[in-house]
Protein backbone atom coordinates (compact mmCIF):
# COMPACT_ATOMS: atom_id res chain seq x y z
CA UNK A 1 0.00 0.00 0.00
CA UNK A 2 1.64 3.38 -1.16
CA UNK A 3 1.36 5.90 1.98
CA UNK A 4 1.21 9.83 0.94
CA UNK A 5 3.96 12.44 2.89
CA UNK A 6 2.27 14.54 5.18
CA UNK A 7 0.50 17.84 3.42
CA UNK A 8 2.96 20.24 4.55
CA UNK A 9 5.82 17.92 3.27
CA UNK A 10 4.09 17.48 -0.54
CA UNK A 11 5.69 19.43 -3.06
CA UNK A 12 3.71 20.46 -6.14
CA UNK A 13 3.09 18.06 -9.43
CA UNK A 14 3.88 19.13 -12.52
CA UNK A 15 0.75 19.78 -15.19
CA UNK A 16 2.91 17.97 -18.14
CA UNK A 17 4.80 19.94 -19.47
CA UNK A 18 3.77 23.64 -18.37
CA UNK A 19 4.26 25.50 -15.57
CA UNK A 20 4.06 23.48 -11.76
CA UNK A 21 0.73 23.69 -9.88
CA UNK A 22 -0.17 26.48 -7.52
CA UNK A 23 -0.46 24.88 -4.27
CA UNK A 24 -3.21 26.84 -2.39
CA UNK A 25 -4.66 26.25 1.42
CA UNK A 26 -7.86 27.48 2.41
CA UNK A 27 -8.11 27.54 6.02
CA UNK A 28 -11.94 27.67 7.72
CA UNK A 29 -13.33 27.91 10.95
CA UNK A 30 -15.53 24.46 11.13
CA UNK A 31 -18.87 24.22 8.99
CA UNK A 32 -20.42 27.37 9.05
CA UNK A 33 -21.98 29.30 5.80
CA UNK A 34 -19.28 31.78 5.75
CA UNK A 35 -16.66 28.53 5.51
CA UNK A 36 -18.99 27.11 2.55
CA UNK A 37 -18.98 30.24 0.75
CA UNK A 38 -15.15 30.66 0.84
CA UNK A 39 -14.85 26.64 0.00
CA UNK A 40 -17.64 27.58 -2.99
CA UNK A 41 -15.68 30.62 -3.87
CA UNK A 42 -12.25 29.47 -3.86
CA UNK A 43 -12.74 26.73 -6.11
CA UNK A 44 -15.09 28.41 -8.29
CA UNK A 45 -12.34 31.22 -8.77
CA UNK A 46 -9.05 28.40 -9.33
CA UNK A 47 -11.31 26.81 -11.81
CA UNK A 48 -11.96 29.63 -13.88
CA UNK A 49 -8.88 30.91 -13.59
CA UNK A 50 -5.82 28.39 -13.12
CA UNK A 51 -7.58 26.02 -15.53
CA UNK A 52 -6.55 23.06 -13.09
CA UNK A 53 -3.28 23.84 -12.67
CA UNK A 54 -3.98 23.99 -8.99
CA UNK A 55 -3.81 22.47 -5.83
CA UNK A 56 -6.56 23.21 -3.48
CA UNK A 57 -6.53 22.05 0.64
CA UNK A 58 -8.82 22.86 2.69
CA UNK A 59 -8.08 22.83 6.65
CA UNK A 60 -10.64 23.14 9.27
CA UNK A 61 -8.73 25.37 11.97
CA UNK A 62 -10.86 23.74 14.67
CA UNK A 63 -9.81 20.12 13.34
CA UNK A 64 -6.23 20.81 12.52
CA UNK A 65 -5.57 23.35 15.10
CA UNK A 66 -2.02 22.39 15.02
CA UNK A 67 -1.81 23.31 10.91
CA UNK A 68 -3.44 26.66 11.80
CA UNK A 69 -0.70 27.26 14.47
CA UNK A 70 1.99 26.50 12.50
CA UNK A 71 0.58 28.58 9.17
CA UNK A 72 0.64 31.23 11.63
CA UNK A 73 -3.36 31.82 10.93
CA UNK A 74 -5.08 34.72 13.31
CA UNK A 75 -8.30 34.45 11.13
CA UNK A 76 -10.70 32.71 8.67
CA UNK A 77 -11.21 32.21 6.18
CA UNK A 78 -7.51 32.48 5.01
CA UNK A 79 -6.16 31.93 1.51
CA UNK A 80 -2.13 31.28 1.56
CA UNK A 81 -0.49 30.13 -2.09
CA UNK A 82 2.29 28.27 -0.85
CA UNK A 83 3.91 27.24 -4.04
CA UNK A 84 5.15 29.49 -6.41
CA UNK A 85 7.19 31.45 -3.77
CA UNK A 86 7.10 33.86 -1.89
CA UNK A 87 4.27 32.40 0.13
CA UNK A 88 1.05 34.99 -0.30
CA UNK A 89 -2.51 35.07 1.78
CA UNK A 90 -5.27 36.39 1.54
CA UNK A 91 -7.69 37.02 4.47
CA UNK A 92 -11.30 37.38 4.61
CA UNK A 93 -13.75 36.92 2.14
CA UNK A 94 -13.00 35.89 -1.45
CA UNK A 95 -15.59 38.17 -3.03
CA UNK A 96 -13.36 40.51 -4.96
CA UNK A 97 -11.71 38.91 -8.02
CA UNK A 98 -9.33 42.06 -8.57
CA UNK A 99 -8.02 41.12 -4.97
CA UNK A 100 -8.00 37.59 -4.93
CA UNK A 101 -5.49 38.12 -7.88
CA UNK A 102 -3.65 40.52 -6.67
CA UNK A 103 -3.68 39.45 -2.92
CA UNK A 104 -2.06 36.14 -3.86
CA UNK A 105 -0.02 37.48 -6.72
CA UNK A 106 -1.39 35.31 -9.36
CA UNK A 107 -0.84 35.58 -12.60
CA UNK A 108 -3.06 33.78 -15.12
CA UNK A 109 -4.32 33.69 -18.47
CA UNK A 110 -7.81 36.03 -17.88
CA UNK A 111 -5.52 38.72 -15.59
CA UNK A 112 -2.68 38.94 -18.21
CA UNK A 113 -4.72 39.49 -21.28
CA UNK A 114 -6.67 42.74 -19.64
Amino acid sequence: MKTRPPSNQRRPRKAGPGPEKHLLRLYVAGATARSQRAIIRARQLCESELKGNYELEVIDIYQRPNLAREGQILATPTLVRRFPEPVRRLIGNLADIDGFFTGLDLNTPTKSAQ
